[in-house]
């Protein structure tokens, strides 16, 4: 009998987690497919809408869908200092759970209210959930490596699944019976939770030294500060639906955008300046500014699948056949089946690169993503020309187009968690790994805006100038990535 097989298998915790993130990313990703239909869809149809203008709705859409990413940070902290993994991701899922029921309810105060406590509740999921993964391989190496691919797996599971469930109930029969069955998968997924969590030992518990007495002061201070600024948010929001300030969803979501890249700009100048860090750290920390800027704006035009790409599949794509009309938001699931198909045929690319020497660094990995994220809109732009409300274009130029899509992510996603621990001083690994999600957050921000512009540019318009930018950043990119690749001191 061999006695290397225990060590060769993977924890058993692993299968918790998997279903956990599966679930999860089923009622995100649900929902996220309805998102721009239902705040665009006509208020006086058999399945009413909001109503809401495209720049609306984007705006909206981007502040979600960023806010998502930003509340991973104190997220993160409460994990760290409070609770421990385990503890915020069962808090963070019911309250996940219950920002989809509220959203159940239809009205436009619980569609709000839904979505504020999604975003919190995510905030505490989301981080965490990877970090217990993490905790299950100690020792690291290739079996941890193997161990978030199988995970990985779950998000893209949870990412196929969701949109076809919830966009059939929610498109071809009540929108708020999709929003509430993305709330049913994550009461599956948190039950799976409890059932699996003696599988997961002491994974995800607490750790420190710090007392009782000691977190209880640090929990007063923080929830303190928490509530104090979500009450300003909703003072500041109330003013703002009254005319008292007056001021745009858009304007807003554009402040913040300037706002988040202000003060990561800021901050790394402090830590160039100010973090007594030697001149080979500085360079590395060069590279990870570069690397947001980049991944921003990879995200600015990806998570266009939600809004911009989504309402031509909606008004400018034939989805019939025969009697039957294709939910729109179905095709938001195409990304991921090439996820599922593409992840392993990807990753034994790289591995074979490798063993040859000529596995793209980091900075060209980057640059080949926003290259094929630039092909795909190229691709829509050329089919879009052709498209009316009167004459409507084949689903097979958004299934070419998520292809490329697709190939560009991935290219440009395992440069993620790997480039940030290669190239991030060991005392600001965390910190640098915040940056990473902001650098998400602000790209989501962006996808949302740029989808607004459909109100007053033609789709075919949009997609192209969306393609020369992306396109243009992806040949930079390339141009400087020998270069940028020099400051990581070897470390890509």
């Amino acid at each position: 009998m061999s006695t290397s097989a225990p060590t060769a298998a993977h924890p058993r915790g692993l299968s918790t987690l998997f279903f956990t993130e599966m679930w999860e990313r089923f009622s995100y990703y649900g929902m996220r497919a309805l998102l721009v239909l239902f705040m665009t869809g006509a208020t006086a149809a058999a399945n009413p809408g909001l109503g809401l203008d495209v720049p609306t709705a984007g705006a909206i859409y981007g502040l979600y869908t960023s806010l998502v990413y930003i509340l991973a940070l104190p997220g993160g902290w409460v994990a760290d200092n409070l609770w421990g993994p385990r503890k915020a991701v069962w808090v963070g899922g019911w309250v996940i759970a219950i920002g989809h029921f509220t959203m159940a309810v239809p009205s436009k105060f619980t569609f709000f209210l839904g979505m504020a406590f999604i975003i919190c509740g995510t905030g505490l999921l989301k981080p965490n959930v990877s970090t217990m993964v993490g905790e299950l391989y100690p020792e690291g190496g290739a079996r941890r490596d193997a161990g978030f691919s199988i995970f990985y797996m779950g998000i893209n599971l949870g990412a196929f699944f969701g949109p076809l469930v919830t966009g059939f109930l929610g498109e071809q029969n009540h929108w708020h019976w999709g929003f509430g069955a993305a709330g049913v998968g994550m009461v599956l997924g948190l039950i799976q939770y409890r059932l699996g969590e003696e599988r997961l030992g002491d994974v995800g518990v607490l750790k420190g030294d710090a007392t009782a007495e000691e977190v209880a002061a640090k929990s007063r201070k923080f929830f303190g500060t928490f509530f104090a600024v979500v009450a300003a948010v909703v003072a500041f929001g109330y003013l703002v639906s009254r005319g008292v300030i007056p001021v745009t969803l858009t304007q807003i979501a554009q402040a913040l955008g300037s706002a988040v890249l202000v003060i990561v700009a800021l901050y790394f100048l402090y830590v160039w300046a100010f973090g007594r860090h030697t001149a080979a750290e500085n360079k590395r920390m060069a590279v990870i500014f570069w690397l947001f800027l980049l991944v921003a704006v990879f995200w600015s035009g990806f998570e266009q699948a939600g809004t911009s790409l989504n309402i031509f599949a909606r008004d400018l794509t034939d989805r019939t056949f025969g009697s039957w009309e294709l939910p729109a938001s179905w095709l938001q699931s195409v990304n991921a089946l090439m996820i599922i198909i593409g992840a392993p045929i990807f990753g034994a690319l790289w591995v074979w690169l490798e063993r040859r020497s000529a596995n793209p660094s980091i900075p060209m990995k980057a640059g080949l993503g926003l290259m094929g994220l630039a092909a795909g809109f190229f691709v829509l732009a050329w089919g879009a020309a052709n498209a009316t409300t009167d004459s409507l274009v084949s689903p097979s130029w958004l299934v070419v187009t998520y292809f490329l899509h697709t190939v560009g992510e991935l290219c440009i996603s395992p440069i993620g968690l790997s480039a940030i621990t290669k190239l991030s001083p060991e005392r600001r690994v965390g910190q640098m790994m915040g940056i990473w999600f902001v650098g998400a957050a602000l790209g989501n921000l962006l996808a949302g805006l740029v989808a607004g512009l459909l109100e007053t540019m033609l789709p075919a318009d949009l997609f192209r100038t969306v393609a020369m930018i992306i396109g243009g950043a992806g040949l930079l990119a390339l141009l400087l990535a020998p270069q940028v690749k020099k400051l990581t001191g070897g470390a890509s």
